[in-house]
């Protein structure tokens, strides 16, 4: 590799930890106009000036050297965002993702991880044409049309994606996903409803599934995911038959619909729209459910959320753990090869925690999705 000094690489570090040039300049005492230089080519930094540097991003003197590689761009990842969401917060999350990508890279060296088993279509005409892909996609996961999922982040992992949290980015932020070898979501566990997390999850994989090479965020592009999310979570046979009495009475029975909001892990709020979306409701009844919902202070928090545990990603953990094991040298290769400190590597998979407490009889493993190492 290659000992020139790359200015891409600090400005990586710095925008994934979150630091303006400012910022990073009054940590280190040295101006925010030497910093762009650095950043821009135009200087080189001294040994020691790398060496403070390094050690103020949680970083290896290392990383500073060699070409970046493939580089994710905006135009390949989806973001399920605010509208306000500002530039600098996107690169943030794209630079998380790039360091994500690389150690998903190393992973699959390493590991034998579940099959990559995502299907691809983007032949969509009209809503139909969602919904088919919807049970496409359930039936090519063995999941069937007429039950509730009962773990949507598993059934994700179960198909060959990783999902991570990113606990320090902006709570604009829901998810943000990426197609790469290897289908990556990346979540905000600062929404702490299973409800909308479970939602979440499925926006993206519908993304992954129908937006491959197509840019996202305008209006069109989320409708059709949200869309994938209501035929996915909330299947239209099953639907029309667990949910009929919405158009059977004049008013809406609540306590039914909490009733199958527990069984079905979807928001009230949700089933509200997937059923006028179906037509099973007609406009009057939609809004009133809706002012039903703001008035009751529901529009955020639903009532029974708090009865619906929050799924936690498993497939990574476990990858990380079945590597180095009670062996420290596996987990010192993967740090050098992202040329990163531990601090670093926790940032990346989004657990604040220290790795030492890991323990692989903590960890659900389901049938057998996470193979020895390959070298086994």
């Amino acid at each position: 590799m290659s000992k020139e000094f790359n200015g891409s690489k600090l400005r990586s570090a710095r925008v994934f930890q979150g630091l303006s040039l400012q910022e990073l300049g009054q940590k280190i005492s040295v101006s925010r106009q030497y910093l762009q230089q650095l950043e821009n080519d135009l200087k080189v930094p001294n040994d020691e000036m790398k060496k403070i540097l390094a050690e103020t991003l949680d970083i290896n003197i290392e990383f500073f050297h060699g070409k970046n590689v493939n580089p994710l761009t905006e135009d390949e990842c989806h973001f399920r965002s605010s509208r306000s969401l500002t530039s600098v917060i996107k690169q943030q999350v794209i630079e998380h993702g790039n360091l994500f990508v690389k150690l998903t890279n190393y992973l699959d060296q390493e590991l034998e991880l579940p099959k990559v088993n995502f299907i691809s279509d983007s032949l969509i005409k009209d809503a139909n044409d969602i919904e088919r892909i919807a049970e496409r996609c359930r039936l090519n996961w063995g999941l069937g049309i007429k039950s509730p999922i009962t773990n949507m982040t598993r059934v994700l992992e179960n198909a060959g994606a990783l999902i991570t949290y990113f606990t320090d980015l902006s709570e604009k932020i829901d998810a943000f996903s990426m197609k790469r070898q290897r289908p990556l979501i990346i979540r905000n566990p600062m929404k702490i409803s299973a409800c909308r997390m479970r939602f979440d999850l499925a926006h993206e994989c519908g993304h992954i599934i129908m937006h491959e090479g197509i840019k996202t965020g305008d209006y069109k592009s989320e409708n059709e995911a949200n869309h994938f999310a209501s035929a996915f979570l909330l299947p239209r046979a099953a639907f029309y038959n667990e949910f009929s009495f919405l158009t059977l009475n004049r008013s809406i029975s609540w306590n039914k619909l909490y009733e199958l909001k527990l069984r079905w892990k979807v928001s009230v709020a949700a089933i509200i729209r997937r059923a006028y979306d179906l037509g099973m409701i007609d406009a009057v009844k939609y809004r009133s459910a809706n002012i039903y919902l703001r008035t009751t202070g529901q529009s955020k928090e639903e009532k029974y959320d708090d009865s619906i545990i929050l799924e936690a990603p498993e497939a990574l953990k476990l990858a990380i753990n079945t590597l180095f094991g009670d062996n420290i040298n596996n987990l010192n290769n993967i740090l050098t090869y992202l040329q990163v400190n531990i601090k670093f590597l926790q940032r990346i998979m989004g657990d604040v925690d220290s790795l030492e407490d890991y323990n692989i009889n903590s960890v659900h493993l389901w049938d057998n999705v996470i193979k020895f190492p390959k070298n086994n």
